[in-house]
């Protein structure tokens, strides 16, 4: 297989928390948000602080399925200089201290293909990405993605929302791989939380689709909410919350401060401890 991996770093880790009778935390960072160095010594922490799996999102100028604080960290990030190529030299630079945590790319399509599709998986793969969410690729399309990432290793990651009708769900979920991302609210992420009860009806029925583990996301927010999705979920996806408190250490002109990394990991820490114990008090 071109490119392609030995071992499945997301199967095995969700495999590994099956048998453990826990859900995963999943993390987000955007790239180069608010500028390397500290984007980078963010993604470098947040395994030790609790993440099981972490989500980078490739700052793109028209990020049309993100709210105002991601859309803002993109901002940063683009002005610090970032690209599609400076987010694969993160993922290749982090794999030099850490093989197992898997890493999944979150972004759109267009950066994708001014790359180029066949040269990005490869380069992807290479650098040590394990999945891609392509959030603007709809399954219809997939074909400009999909059998070049299936070469690659890579894990096409699809989204599911409650709009998704049982008609659809086959077509939607129809060659994707690593786990299934359910997009807990309809609309921009950050601006909402789904209940509980929404969470409870919305998982069987994605459950009777696919075998592949479940991650909620859009709006989870707090521990007690990352804690609440994997009681009826395999994995907390948490982003905005992340993004927002990491916004909130800045100087007035944007720049990190000596607070930024610690205040994040201290936020992963306590959405990680929130979640390990989640099943266990539920």
């Amino acid at each position: 297989m071109k490119g392609g991996r030995a071992v499945n770093r997301i199967a095995t880790r969700f495999a590994e928390l099956a048998r453990e009778g826990r859900g995963a935390l999943i993390t987000f960072l955007e790239a180069w948000d608010p500028d390397r160095e500290t984007s980078a010594a963010m993604l470098a922490g947040m395994p030790a602080a609790g993440a099981d799996l972490i989500e980078i999102g490739v700052p793109f100028s028209d990020p049309m399925a993100d709210g105002p604080i991601i859309q803002a960290a993109g901002k940063r990030a683009l002005k610090a200089g970032a690209t599609l190529r400076h987010t694969l030299a993160m993922v290749r630079t982090f794999r030099t201290r850490d093989s197992t945590t898997p890493v999944v790319l979150m972004g759109y399509l267009n950066p994708i293909l001014s790359y180029g599709t066949d040269r990005f998986c490869d380069d992807a793969a290479a650098a040590g990405v394990d999945g891609l969410i392509v959030v603007d690729l709809p399954a219809e399309e997939s074909d400009l993605l999909a059998p070049l990432a299936a070469r690659a290793g890579l894990d096409i990651i699809r989204l599911v929302a409650p709009t998704t009708d049982d008609a659809r769900m086959p077509l939607v979920l129809e060659g994707s791989s690593g786990f299934v991302y359910y997009v807990a609210i309809t609309g921009i992420t950050g601006t909402r939380s789904a209940s509980g009860d929404e969470l409870a009806a919305a998982l069987p029925r994605i459950r009777q689709a696919t075998r592949l583990p479940v991650a909620i996301g859009f709006g989870v927010r707090t521990p007690a909410q990352a804690a609440e999705a994997v009681r009826v979920a395999d994995a907390a996806v948490v982003a905005s919350a992340l993004i927002d408190g990491m916004a909130a250490t800045l100087d007035a002109d944007g720049h990190a401060t000596a607070a930024t990394v610690p205040s994040v990991l201290a936020g992963v820490k306590a959405l990680a401890d929130a979640v390990r114990v989640a099943r266990a008090t539920a």
